[in-house]
């Protein structure tokens, strides 16, 4: 009965294996996903400078779909350096975050203030509803993800803390 359940088992791995390399199996699918830019590993990721809309010294990687179009979903990475910040803003459409790695630090309102933040570590999720007004922090480098509805749009709370202004 055992020699029979394992040899079972063995005919069951080598068809498997088998299958994958077949045209059209899961295998192939994910090979040829990966070739058209569907599938990222964290070390293929590439970031550039971000946007005039945040401050110098983060960067941005978008992962899917065009942030600044008229319409459509978008994932974009953002990573910050240590002791990076984000003045009071809010947006008119929800934001989805998930930090990938670091502490990310949020505060609501209209004025930056650090005793008044929660600290999010890596694997924690939230989403913002539209005009939610919030600011925010990376202590250590943070990598934060985020996804929605294009377009995306900064509405700073002060007109002054616009970096696109200063630019």
């Amino acid at each position: 009965m055992k020699r029979n359940l394992c040899l079972c088992l063995i005919l069951a791995l080598f068809a498997g294996m088998w299958w994958m390399k077949q045209p059209g199996s899961f295998g192939v699918m994910a090979a040829s996903a990966s070739t058209e830019k569907n599938v990222f590993t964290p070390d293929a990721i590439q970031y550039g400078p971000a946007p005039s809309f945040v401050s110098p010294g983060a960067q941005l990687a978008v992962l899917e779909g065009n942030p600044l179009a008229a319409s459509g979903d978008y994932t974009v990475r953002l990573k910050m350096p240590d002791g990076y910040r984000i003045a009071p803003h809010w947006h008119p459409l929800r934001e989805n975050v998930t930090v990938i790695s670091g502490t990310f630090k949020v505060g609501m309102g209209d004025r930056f203030d650090e005793n008044h933040m929660l600290s999010f570590p890596a694997g924690s999720f939230a989403y913002l509803d539209p005009e939610m007004h919030h600011y925010a922090m990376a202590s250590g480098e943070v990598i934060v993800q985020i996804h929605g509805m294009s377009p995306v749009q900064f509405n700073y709370v002060n007109p002054d803390d616009d970096p696109g202004r200063k630019r």
